[in-house]
């Protein structure tokens, strides 16, 4: 192989290790002196704080700081006062050298540093004269300045820290040597060279061998996808690991037993095939019907129209009413059948697609009461009662015109099939999410068989009854048609004193559709 991914690995690897070595090595040259001498600076600024409490905390007893140091050599001490534990441990911890003065008496109270004579005159001349120019000031406040200076008697650096305690009557300087930073950070980068090259090597020889363990299930599956373009399909992965070659493999066996079972498959989809034209047959079967459905309806209306036609042509209504009564009958079988029409374009516009649901808010109430009013006068001409009880105003989601003609056909269904006490009564309950409409009405009921088939186009339970009214059989299937465009529900069920028919829609404090 050209390009081995075992080498291209170790090679990413060792470019990745070099890249973070380098890294180390600059953040070394750049911030490791910086961090030290700020870890100094917060050192000493602790240091401060910690003895200026004690100064504070003697002064409030009534006493001073020499109460705690009873020798002002530090090393002649053998009390260990509080103080005296205080400076031993700032020497020990951070090799800082204190001198503490008595401002007034320009005495000195103690000094944990070898050199007192020395640092003492070092605090004289910055009360005296302030900061020596040859210093570095890094921090100052009102109380305490903190600046770097050079030793020429050790020619060494060091941080000073001098200044005045918050009772502003003593007098401090602290010290601590600075180390030769630069020749710490250029022997850690010398020795983190030794080590990340002795590192990048032996992690380099186990990357080289650790990752046999990924190429040699990749060689394997290369060998299975050989055996499988020769069509042998028994050769199968058989590793266990969990990792993405796993799910290679699995992915492989998968696709192995698929190939094996395209016989099969092309006997299934001959199958279907089979079946998609039995459904074509069935589709054209149901247009037939759907036709001899149609022609069936528009038979007697056209056949009334033609026998009433030619009784005007032969002369039969000589005089003015029956004339009058002729045109009635074909003007009425002719609206019937323009009725039919404009329903049947209508559920068809459904069934297909054509007409969407367009969707508003809309106030439910006010759309009933308008088909009530509309109605008005069929509603007399029935001698029907209406009760619809009106609580206020309810929003709903929907298509208003669409559920205008729901409520219009349930309405005409109601008066048209309306008997007993010749009450229709409708509903409307806000149920959560949904608005449920229920149109009732008095008379007789359905049978429960039939219940079922109302929603089938052309279906009439009384075709008697129904061509006495003008009913095609096509307003409830426009009902079920509205309802599925809104992906909602519809239904009928016999009550005790008639019938009820039901719908929901969506209300206005639910998500549109």
């Amino acid at each position: 192989m050209k390009q081995s991914i075992r080498v291209r690995f170790t090679l990413m690897f060792v470019g990745l290790t070099a890249l973070i070595l380098i890294g180390i090595w600059g953040v070394n040259n750049l911030l490791l002196e910086r961090f030290y001498v700020n870890q100094k600076v917060d050192a000493l600024c602790r240091a401060y704080t910690q003895i200026d409490e004690l100064v504070m905390k003697k002064a409030a007893e009534g006493g001073s700081i020499r109460d705690e140091f009873p020798s002002s050599n530090f090393f002649d001490s053998g009390e260990q006062t509080e103080g005296v534990q205080l400076l031993r441990k700032l020497g020990d911890e951070n090799n800082i050298m204190t001198i503490i003065v008595d401002g007034v008496n320009d005495y000195p109270i103690v000094s944990s540093g070898r050199d007192a004579r020395f640092m003492m005159d070092r605090i004289r001349r910055y009360i005296v004269g302030g900061t020596n120019t040859d210093n570095t000031t890094i921090l100052e406040t009102d109380q305490y300045t903190i600046q770097q200076s050079f030793d020429t008697r050790s020619s060494s650096y060091y941080l000073e820290c001098w200044g005045f305690f918050s009772d502003n009557t003593t007098i401090f300087i602290m010290s601590t040597p600075l180390a030769s930073i630069r020749e710490s950070v250029e022997l850690s980068n010398q020795f983190l060279a030794y080590v990340g090259i002795a590192a990048m090597i032996l992690s380099s020889l186990i990357m080289y061998g650790a990752t046999k363990r990924v190429t040699s299930p990749i060689l394997k599956l290369a060998d299975i996808s050989e055996r499988m373009s020769n069509l042998d399909f028994d050769a199968k992965y058989e590793g266990h690991a969990q990792d993405e070659i796993g799910v290679l493999g699995n992915s492989m066996n998968a696709l192995s037993d698929r190939l094996k079972e395209t016989i099969s498959e092309l006997k299934s989809a001959n199958i279907k095939l089979q079946k998609d034209i039995e459904e074509k047959i069935q589709i054209d079967d149901m247009r037939k019907e759907f036709i001899a459905n149609v022609s069936h309806e528009l038979k007697t209306p056209i056949a009334l129209i033609q026998g009433y036609a030619e009784g005007l042509t032969e002369g039969m209504a000589e005089d003015k009413d029956s004339r009058d009564y002729y045109c009635e009958v074909i003007m009425d079988e002719a609206g019937k059948m323009n009725k039919m029409v404009r329903q049947l374009l209508t559920l068809t516009a459904l069934e297909f697609g054509n007409d969407q649901a367009v969707k508003e808010r809309f106030d439910l109430m006010e759309v009933i009461q308008g088909v009530l009013t509309s109605a008005s006068i069929l509603i007399q001409q029935k001698n029907a009662h209406i009760q619809f009880p009106v609580y206020g105003p309810i929003y709903v989601w929907a298509d208003e015109f669409k559920i205008e003609e729901v409520i219009t056909n349930y309405l005409s269904n109601a008066l048209n099939h309306l008997g007993g006490d010749n009450i229709i009564r409708i509903m409307v309950e806000e149920l959560g999410d949904i608005v449920r409409v229920t149109v009732r009405n008095t008379g007789e009921q359905i049978p429960e068989e039939e219940l079922s088939n109302l929603w089938t186009k052309f279906y009439k339970v009384d075709k008697a009854r129904t061509r006495e009214y003008g009913g095609s059989g096509i307003g409830l299937s426009i009902v079920k048609a509205i309802m599925d465009s809104h992906h909602r529900e519809c239904g009928v069920r016999n009550v005790e004193d008639g019938v009820e028919f039901w719908f929901t829609v969506d209300a206005g404090n639910a998500e549109t559709g």
